[in-house]
């Protein structure tokens, strides 16, 4: 119980992946935050994922 009951009495950092908006309001709030600008792979188009896809096991 004493390792929760730590968790809780330190200080927060945040590594955000992809949503600006979430890496702002940890800012705002003076939370240490790292924002990573990561987008899915072709825009998520699920066509492009493919030809990647194949290309990758060549």
């Amino acid at each position: 119980m004493d390792k929760i009951s730590n968790l809780f009495k330190t200080k927060v950092k945040v590594v955000n992946i992809g949503l600006e908006t979430f890496h702002e309001a940890n800012k705002h709030q003076n939370v240490e935050c790292i924002h990573i600008d990561w987008r899915p792979a072709a825009g998520g188009d699920p066509k492009l994922l493919a030809i990647l896809a194949k290309l990758n096991k060549k």
